[in-house]
């Protein structure tokens, strides 16, 4: 049996699609935000970063480093352990009741991440409640799927955003069943934002628990940074937040805050929490620090949204396909994966600009596009760059016209 000839079988077959993942090698540069050292074939050269989740820049935030490097100098470098064998920290109490204020709930609990914070809890949640029926929006995250199809529930899929769609569905099941609709508030391939009150709406009319997933979110709305729910003022309306320490607070880590029982039946329950190593102390400071900031400042946010609202509107005076949408996402789209990985090629080649392509599976095929992240810290200039980088490929190469031209190779 030649195993390594299936490996490059599959592997084959990404490349024939364009789909195939290249990793950009990075060293961003602290204090330069968004420059950074790229290395390549070429030696090192100087790069514009415009696809980062670090969406405030806080991981560059003088109060966020030097809660980091006050950490390591107290406790060293990791935890020690898993959360229950000597793996809790003062740091990882702290922070799990900042979360848990943040969100207004009576707890918070710490993963390594929010995709473990959503596969665990979802699946987690199954095994706890017998017959429960999750309804879940038809893009959501790959973490929520993943965690909803290991519960092995019933599970119903419903039309993006579409609230009749849901009630349909809703309307179908019985009474009596426990039920949780599971939804984003900012859908970051797209931009779209979920009409939070009309599912909670649906949530108290039926009987349903919500989960919201706030990890494009957290930080950059509302007026304490605690996301969509604080903004339009139903954060009292949700059962159960997902959220991320790595976007906007530009750390590491995921979580969920919600009831104490809620959080404690998890903590006990779910695999994916209870046998990992918890998060360096480090780690654990410096998403405190940022988010205690955060609280407090409004000026990241403001300016983000200025530096938003200036891009895509110079994107739209251009005539290039932004894809409109109410968040700080800023999709461009393309419709190949051929021509999308081109585009980023000469853009990283010959302007200096680092954008990802966005291929299949993380949106749909005939969907391939660029997704920009405008941060406070990206220039005028910086903008100005990108406008004419962008038109000037687009002149050569309009999209939509069939003409899959490997730009990167000319």
């Amino acid at each position: 049996m030649d195993y390594e000839d299936r490996f490059r079988q599959h592997l084959d077959t990404l490349h024939a699609e364009g789909r195939y993942r290249f990793f950009a090698d990075l060293k961003r540069r602290c204090g330069a935000y968004p420059s950074a050292d790229h290395f390549g074939a070429e030696g090192t050269r100087d790069v514009t970063v415009w696809c980062s989740n670090d969406y405030l820049g806080m991981s560059q935030h003088l109060v966020v480093r030097a809660a980091m490097h006050e950490a390591i100098e107290e406790v060293g470098g990791g935890s020690g352990g898993t959360r229950n064998i000597s793996g809790t920290t003062h740091y990882h109490v702290e922070l799990e009741a900042e979360l848990a204020d943040l969100h207004g709930k009576e707890a918070a609990l710490l993963f390594t991440s929010a995709y473990i914070a959503n596969d665990s809890t979802l699946a987690t949640l199954q095994r706890l409640m017998p017959g429960l029926v999750i309804f879940s929006d038809e893009t959501n995250h790959a973490s929520m799927i993943e965690g909803i199809r290991r519960g092995g529930g019933e599970k119903h899929i419903f039309r993006h955003n579409d609230v009749e769609h849901l009630e349909e569905l809703l309307k179908k099941g019985p009474a009596s069943a426990l039920k949780i609709i599971a939804f984003e508030s900012v859908y970051s391939m797209d931009g779209h934002i979920a009409p939070i009150a009309a599912i909670c709406d649906l949530a108290e009319k039926y009987g349903a628990l919500t989960y919201l997933d706030e990890v494009h979110a957290v930080g950059l709305y509302g007026p304490r940074g605690g996301g969509i729910a604080e903004r339009d003022g139903v954060m009292d309306r949700i059962d159960i937040v997902n959220g991320t320490l790595a976007k906007g607070f530009g750390v590491m880590g995921g979580y969920i805050a919600a009831s104490a029982a809620c959080c404690d039946a998890i903590r006990s329950y779910a695999p994916g929490f209870i046998f990992t190593t918890s998060l360096a102390p480090a780690i654990a400071a410096g998403a405190l620090a940022s988010i205690r900031h955060l609280k407090r400042s409004e000026i990241e946010r403001a300016r983000l949204k200025e530096r938003v609202g200036k891009v895509k509107g110079l994107m739209a005076e251009a005539r290039l396909p932004v894809m409109e949408n109410p968040s700080h996402i800023v999709p461009v789209m393309v419709g190949d994966p051929v021509h999308c990985k081109a585009v980023t090629d000469t853009l990283l080649t010959h302007y200096r600009i680092y954008v990802q392509p966005i291929n299949y599976p993380t949106v749909k095929r005939g969907t391939e596009r660029m997704r920009f992240t405008p941060s406070p810290v990206h220039t005028d200039a910086e903008i100005a760059t990108l406008i004419g980088a962008l038109q000037e490929l687009w002149a050569a190469c309009p999209v939509g016209k069939g003409e899959y031209v490997r730009l990167a190779a000319e």
